[in-house]
């Protein structure tokens, strides 16, 4: 008896392929931010070749391209230190996260979304600072989130795995506030 392809098991190494097609997906602004959440779900749950075959149906060939040759110094990236004076900061799509990244904004906005970025390191740094100011930080499903500081509630949430990359925010708000989460509010 001969099993289909389409009905035998995938491994995790496949299932982070998926997540990776995914993410440059999103970074070229194919999938919004529900249909990449929906889909980035069903990627981490697939069991077999044919699940995760579903998600890629109506992306173009382009889409579905390996981007793990992307060296993450061809990524644009911010440098460590971003500064919001009655302004905002905005990090989306594809881009580089340093190990230890800050942002500080004072009567502002900021969104950094790390969905579709690339970490520098196993363990990212985020410090945050919020003055009459709100700073919302989007993380991508499948790391391990800790969080702490004045303003924010001190909590570790995500996969507890010793192999899972790690998010640490650090945050400080003053009349103002810092949240966290992997949907966009």
């Amino acid at each position: 008896m001969e099993i289909e392809p389409a009905t035998l098991r995938v491994s995790d190494q496949e299932r982070d392929a998926a997540v990776t097609r995914l993410q440059a997906a999103f970074a070229e602004g194919r999938l919004d931010d529900e249909e990449f959440d929906g889909r980035m779900r069903r990627a981490l749950v697939s069991r077999t070749r044919g699940d995760l075959a579903e998600l890629f149906t109506d992306l173009p060939a382009e889409a579905a391209r390996d981007t793990t040759d992307l060296a993450p110094a061809t990524l644009p990236g911010p440098g460590r230190f971003q500064l919001a004076y009655k302004g905002s900061v905005r990090r989306v799509g594809r881009w580089r996260v340093p190990e230890r990244y800050t942002a500080v904004v004072y009567k502002g906005s900021a969104l950094l979304d790390l969905r579709a970025a690339e970490l520098d390191g196993r363990v990212t740094t985020l410090r945050a600072v919020a003055y009459k100011s709100a700073i919302d930080i989007i993380v991508p499903p499948g790391v391990r989130v800790e969080l702490s500081g004045f303003g924010v509630s001190s909590e570790v949430y995500g996969d507890q795995s010793a192999s899972a990359d790690v998010i640490v925010v650090h945050g400080t708000a003053y009349k103002g506030m810092i949240n966290v989460g992997t949907r966009p509010r």
